[in-house]
């Protein structure tokens, strides 16, 4: 028997949804919206609240609602609608390679007026970008971590831009470290990640940040999926780039009166130079052993640090070389009329399961996918054993 619906309750809904699909097609034929997966869930989440309204709800009260959500998932709608560039300025830390490298060439190409941030100037990457880049890319020697170099290009910047001011700043420098339990991760490794992607980053902000005003400009910052979920082996990453993505989220909020947008961006697993190389992978397991103290060593064993550099190759295997994701999302924080707050350039299930799954499901996931259950410590696999007898 099929479920009846009564004709003066279906027609109002059949008028709000012919509404608003007729707006909604406009905005594409026009290439006022970007398509993409925040569209497609918001239109499925419509889709489900509509039939809650109209089979649970009194028909006054569920009509109201559903057309209020509705004028609000239009008005919500992402919008491709896209700045002229007209030169541009845009500051870019960490352009010796990865993301920074490929975004100054991308956001050159586009017409931007480049600043790009190098840890060595006279570097490959820096020497590359002056070969294959335009007139506009201007190299500058910044280490995030050196207040007197940031200081510098700041005043060189000024001496440039006049009175223009800085339209973007894209915080992309960044260190990963090692790729090792929490407990074995030397002190001074936690203490790099935070000086580089979380103090560094706030430092070129807030010394930048007269010139972002001065152009009511946007701030961009690279933050990491690994900052907004947790995976085993990124304590100290995870850490250093969930404190970025607070900072982005405050700075959003405090910014906006002066005019200011604010977007995070949370990579997915991209191929760059922050992993490393297998060398460096595999010195790790010198430098983990000389931090350690001896009761640590004895608990996980020295074979179970020296296997962790076989992480290296699976992490190569599962990481993208195609950039683009990222460089299109930061181009739509820069020029869209209307930007995200947040971006996640292939970007997983994973955090869907953390949000709206039990932890211990995500958490048994997440283990298999990192190899946690094969490579257990000397001590722990002792334990796991007399557990099961």
């Amino acid at each position: 028997m099929g479920m009846y619906f009564p004709e003066a309750t279906l027609l109002p809904y059949m008028g709000v949804n012919l509404l608003l699909g007729g707006s909604v097609i406009y905005k594409l034929w026009t290439r006022q919206v970007k398509m993409g997966k925040r569209c497609a869930f918001g239109t499925l989440l419509l889709c489900l609240l509509e039939m809650f309204c109209l089979l649970v709800l009194p028909d006054c009260l569920g009509l109201t609602l559903f057309s209020l959500m509705s004028v609000l998932f239009y008005v919500c709608m992402p919008s491709a609608e896209m700045l002229p560039v007209d030169s541009k300025a845009v500051l870019i830390t960490g352009c010796d390679s990865g993301i920074g490298y490929a975004l100054a060439k991308y956001l050159d190409t586009l017409g931007f007026s480049v600043f790009a941030g190098v840890l060595k100037k006279d570097g490959q990457g820096a020497e590359e970008l002056k070969m294959r880049c335009s007139h506009r890319l201007s190299l500058l020697q910044l280490d995030i971590t050196n207040s007197a170099q940031i200081k510098e290009a700041y005043i060189e910047m000024k001496s440039v831009l006049h009175d223009k001011g800085l339209w973007g700043i894209v915080n992309n420098a960044g260190v990963l470290g090692y790729v090792v339990d929490g407990e074995l991760l030397p002190m001074k490794v936690y203490r790099q990640c935070m000086e580089v992607n979380f103090f560094g980053a706030v430092e070129v902000s807030k010394t930048f940040f007269p010139l972002l005003r001065q152009a009511q400009g946007r701030l961009v910052n690279i933050s990491s999926m690994a900052g907004h979920i947790p995976m085993p082996g990124m304590a100290g990453y995870g850490a250093s780039k969930a404190a970025l993505a607070m900072f982005s989220g405050v700075m959003r909020q405090e910014l906006s009166k002066w005019g200011v947008n604010v977007a995070a961006v949370y990579p997915g697993g991209f191929k760059t130079g922050i992993l490393g190389s297998q060398t460096q992978w595999a010195e790790q397991h010198k430098n983990i052993l000389e931090s350690i103290m001896p009761e640590t060593k004895d608990d996980y064993g020295e074979d179970y640090i020296f296997k962790l550099k076989n992480c290296y190759p699976e992490m190569m295997r599962a990481s993208s070389t195609d950039l683009s994701p990222v460089l299109h999302d930061v181009r739509h924080a820069l020029l869209a009329k209307r930007p995200n707050c947040l971006y996640t350039p292939n970007a997983s299930a994973l955090p869907f399961l953390f949000h709206h799954f039990p932890l211990w499901i995500y958490d048994a996931i997440i283990f298999r996918m990192f190899g946690s259950n094969k490579n257990l410590p000397r001590r722990a696999f002792g334990m796991i054993q007399n557990s099961s007898k």
